[in-house]
């Protein structure tokens, strides 16, 4: 048994995370703001983890094997955990994204169309961090999502003084109403109801993982591997807006309607008109096995569609 700290896991595949390693015999706390309680069982923190004060009293003597952050998204927040952790932990394993890769927001090297992207395009052990940049102005945050991201795992890797490990997320589905992005259910709710889909002239494809999936690589991370540094997360099989369409076309025999984007006109969710599609060799070098996204992505599909299907009360 280990005692593991998480920070957020109070929704979707974070909450998931917390019942599993509960099952698992593991000794779990829970920070967050209160918002959602914690299952039965598992120790619960109220206090906002950017207050560092009220962080680190809250946290008193307690101490970790492992903390797993769901909801870091500036290196100002990597900073104050870092800083709160210091000496309480010997792991602290970060929830990221392939946002990281996107070459709209860095300038990183080019990968060609076609080529997996591996963990070393972005180093953050050689990273810049900024901590002085308006980080908790909810507008500049959205706006710089992908470099908050950058700038905090640079954070923790540079600064830390414990082993860091970061899970770089695919785009995740699945769960049906517990899918809170909306992501999926634009597409079947375009195409059930024959509205059309805007997407990029030449659409190119992208990665995707399931949320159980995914909730059991953060425990393997967290609690059956000492690996440092990013590991990308992301099941196996390219797939581009056309294919995930068909996928529901396959089981509601509505065909999708499609619309050109306009130049600066903002593309419904996952059509990409830049390669940053991820590779998920190094995860399995290390002992993770993942499923093929054909397999699973049906029956997301059936569960937002029975979502869609399901009145409002």
């Amino acid at each position: 048994m280990q005692s593991i700290c998480v920070i957020g896991g109070n929704r979707y595949f974070g909450r998931l995370l917390v019942q599993r390693l509960q099952a698992a015999g593991h000794h779990v706390t829970v920070i967050n703001r209160g918002s959602t309680p914690p299952p039965d069982g598992v120790e619960h923190l109220v206090v906002d983890r950017d207050d560092e004060a009220a962080l680190t009293v809250a946290l008193a003597s307690r101490t970790f094997d492992v903390v797993i952050d769901q909801v870091c998204y500036t290196p100002v927040q990597a900073a104050i955990a870092a800083r709160a952790f210091q000496g309480r932990t010997r792991r602290y394993v970060m929830t990221s994204t392939i946002e990281v890769y996107d070459p709209s927001t860095a300038a990183l090297p080019f990968i060609p169309h076609g080529t997996p992207v591996p963990e070393e395009t972005v180093d953050p052990a050689m990273w810049q961090v900024s901590t002085d940049l308006p980080w908790r102005d909810d507008a500049y945050l959205e706006a710089h999502y992908a470099e908050g991201k950058r700038q905090a795992e640079a954070a923790f890797t540079q600064h830390g003084g414990f082993a860091f490990a970061s899970v770089r997320s695919a785009h995740v589905l699945g769960g049906g109403a517990q899918e809170f992005t909306g992501r999926l259910a634009h597409y079947v709710e375009h195409i059930t109801q024959g509205r059309p889909l805007i997407v990029h002239p030449a659409v190119l494809p992208t990665v995707f993982i399931h949320y159980e999936e995914l909730a059991d690589l953060l425990l393997w991370a967290a609690t059956a591997t000492d690996f440092t540094g990013p590991v990308n997360a992301c099941s196996d099989g390219l797939f581009d807006v056309r294919d995930l369409s068909a996928v529901i076309h396959a089981q509601t025999g509505r065909e999708p309607v499609y619309r050109a984007a306009a130049p600066g006109e903002a593309a419904s969710p996952f059509s990409f008109d830049r390669h940053y599609a991820m590779s998920n060799a190094r995860a399995k070098q290390l002992g993770f096995t993942f499923s093929r996204t054909a397999d699973w992505l049906p029956g997301a599909v059936a569960e937002a569609l029975a979502v869609s299907a399901t009145p409002a009360l």
